[in-house]
């Protein structure tokens, strides 16, 4: 596979060359997203590269994929909460607005925002913080990768669901 991975970040993660894939799940990618302002801000990919909206799935393959979205949110909000006393919760969003593939975004939200921006859509953010290197992916966020990971794995065990949130 040649080019950059954000080119076909499905594709590469299928290549296993995209390096923001946390975890293969059961019908998708758990993806580290590239901008953490939010630290912990993840994203779902569907492991179908042709499959623009959550209708376009089997019933089956749609179920699968929103539990992948509860399994994402939940680790997230584990691996944050552990991280950051600072943490309120997290927001789960499909959109397709603008990547013409299916993927779901989990936000984690934290007490330290702005009193402006924390009762509102992440997407009421100022242009420049998507855009910030300060706030572009890297090694920095290893040890919120590895959290995120763990949890992850954690909650794909096989006795997970007896176990309750933790």
């Amino acid at each position: 596979m040649g080019g950059d991975w954000r080119d076909d970040r499905i594709g590469s993660a299928l290549g296993g060359v995209n390096p923001t894939v946390l975890r293969r799940l059961d019908a998708g990618f758990a993806v580290i997203g590239d901008v953490q302002f939010l630290p912990g801000y993840s994203v779902l990919l569907v492991d179908e590269p042709n499959v623009r909206r959550l209708s376009d799935l089997p019933r089956g393959k749609r179920m699968a994929f929103l539990a992948d979205m509860d399994r994402l949110g939940e680790a997230v909000e584990r691996a944050c909460r552990r991280l950051d006393p600072e943490f309120r919760r997290v927001n789960l969003e499909i959109l397709g607005n603008t990547d013409d593939f299916l993927h779901a975004h989990v936000w984690p939200r934290f007490e330290w925002e702005s009193p402006d921006l924390v009762g509102h859509p992440v997407w009421r953010y100022p242009a420049e913080n998507w855009h910030d290197p300060a706030s572009a992916l890297g090694p920095e966020h290893d040890a919120l990768r590895k959290a995120i990971g763990h949890e992850l794995d954690v909650l794909s065990a096989p006795d997970a669901g007896a176990a309750g949130a933790g």
